[in-house]
């Protein structure tokens, strides 16, 4: 079902008022999301899934962009009368503030950012198999049962077709070292963004993590960059869209909504391979409402939610039982890199410091 304009307006007024039940401020940072960090409660009424004398809440941290969030809590609210204090965020800073918070959690879900993200930190997450698991593809789901990936997310190069003739439109991660691009690409920092953090370990995997290759093709792109780099992966999109930079290096889902919309824009899938690192959805240990946290988890995974996000917000589906987005290609006509997800997450730490040597030369 579409969300009506004025339910989008009323749920901005009501994040903006900052109505917050038990989750403070958080941070003030960027938003990963292109929210302001902000901490809300949406209300709704209460139906018969809330138990009578239990709690009603459940505060979940979020760095999904609005529309997608703000409908599935709606939707959510509405079947269950839980109501959700959210808090949203970049997804960095989101789980740092868990890592922070984890003498006495005040998170109870951790929905969005990307899995590998999630897995860095999964020692600050309970294990949880969700009541659908035999409809999700198991590729989606951690080992050891500590998140499941929500919705598959692959990395593509967005261009403004008004700054970037045909001839020049990059093919692959390579043209991203073009003197024509030279200071004209939009790129977040991936020490705060997830989606960020992703792009820049599918780059190294595609030119070679393990024999430095890919490092030496990072340096031509970060020179590249010519010192520009976004805080907010929020801020790639708009700012192609709207003309600042020629190319992006952002998510299919939120590029995809500019195409769709009639935007001067186009979508590059890499030649030298991409990846489809899933977001992912974990409950917090020792959260304060365990039992809410696994309804609101089962409902995201559930089929009419992932059903909504598809056809309303073009968001690929975990599920098996679930229809591609339309206007997207099939995941197996996309050409993917062998991204070492266990790399990713266990050498975040040492990659982003390298990351951070090469910014500063």
């Amino acid at each position: 079902m579409k969300m009506k304009k004025i339910l989008s307006s009323m749920l901005a007024a009501i994040m903006i008022m900052g109505a917050v039940a038990g989750c403070g401020n958080s941070g003030g940072s960027s938003s990963e999301s292109s929210q302001a960090a902000a901490s809300t409660s949406v209300a709704s009424s209460e139906s018969s899934t809330a138990k009578a004398g239990g709690s009603k809440t459940v505060t979940v941290y979020s760095p999904h962009p609005a529309d997608p969030l703000n409908a599935g809590i709606k939707e959510f609210q509405e079947k269950t009368g839980i109501t959700v204090d959210l808090v949203a965020a970049g997804t960095g800073e989101l789980l740092k503030r868990i890592e922070a918070e984890s003498g006495n959690p005040l998170c109870d879900v951790f929905w969005g950012g990307g899995a590998d993200s999630l897995a860095a930190y999964s020692k600050y997450f309970d294990t949880f198999k969700p009541a659908d698991l035999s409809s999700i593809d198991p590729q989606y789901v951690s080992k050891d049962n500590l998140w499941t990936g929500e919705s598959p997310l692959p990395m593509v190069i967005m261009y403004n077709k008004k700054l970037v003739s045909e001839a020049d439109v990059p093919k692959g991660w390579a043209d991203l070292t073009s003197a024509k691009l030279k200071g004209k690409i939009a790129c977040a920092d991936p020490a705060k963004s997830g989606s960020s953090y992703t792009i820049l370990c599918t780059m190294l995997t595609a030119f070679g993590k393990d024999d430095g290759k890919g490092w030496d093709f990072v340096k031509q792109f970060v020179g590249n960059l010519d010192g520009k780099i976004l805080s907010s992966s929020g801020d790639v999109y708009k700012k192609v869209s709207d003309g600042e930079y020629s190319v992006g290096l952002t998510l299919e889902k939120e590029a995809i909504k500019y195409v769709q919309a009639g935007a001067d824009v186009g979508i590059i899938y890499p030649s030298e391979g991409t990846s489809a690192v899933p977001d992912g959805i974990a409950i917090v240990k020792g959260g304060k409402n365990k039992e809410n946290a696994e309804i609101f988890v089962n409902f995201v995974l559930g089929k009419e939610c992932q059903t909504m996000m598809s056809n309303d917000f073009s968001r690929r589906s975990v599920r098996t039982d679930t229809e591609a987005p339309e206007g997207l290609p099939a995941i197996k006509d996309i050409k993917f890199v062998d991204y070492d997800f266990n790399w990713a997450s266990s050498e975040k730490v040492n990659i982003l410091e390298k990351w951070k040597e090469i910014i500063v030369g």
